[in-house]
């Protein structure tokens, strides 16, 4: 199984030239959920910035991807969105894997997840995510979180030209 590419968008009501300057952002939602993936999706519709979401289920889906990119010098995703409770690998192995390997360490990996345990906190980071964020419960207050990701993630911190 491979993941599957979820949406690829442009901008709304973008000039041309505006969009055209505008690099496709690239990011992998690995998430088990097909509604939190849904509304994921939806969310990142949303967003201003050019860009494609693929979707992976599970963290072998999405080690597998990651790999399968970085062994034939295809373009990585520029952001990753990582559930941690996920079927056969947890998050935090895939967090430690990502981290681990000189080619997708530079990744940056947001862990989007329904924990707000302290320790899984903790753990996120010492496995060096680079941002831990609760999903919220609310319909508005996820599509705000995700919107941040947006602003933060492709608006604010600059990511590498090309991973």
């Amino acid at each position: 199984m491979s993941a599957e590419v979820w949406s690829s968008r442009y901008p709304r009501g973008e000039s041309g030239a505006l969009r055209d300057s505008l690099r496709e952002v690239q990011i992998l939602l690995v998430e088990d959920s097909l509604a939190d993936a849904r509304l994921t999706a939806r969310a990142v519709d949303a967003w201003s910035v050019p860009t494609s979401l693929a979707v992976a289920r599970d963290g072998d889906e999405a080690l597998t991807l990651l790999r399968k990119k970085a062994a034939v010098a295809s373009r990585l995703p520029d952001l990753i969105l990582l559930d941690l409770n996920l079927p056969t690998l947890h998050g935090f192995e895939v967090l430690e894997s990502v981290k681990a390997d000189e080619q997708l360490r530079q990744i940056p990996v947001v862990v989007l997840t329904t924990s707000d345990d302290g320790d899984d906190v903790r753990r996120a980071y010492s496995l060096y995510a680079n941002c831990y964020i609760v999903k919220p419960s609310s319909l508005s207050e996820f599509m705000a979180a995700v919107k941040s990701i947006e602003d933060f993630w492709l608006r604010i911190a600059r990511l590498p030209d090309s991973i």
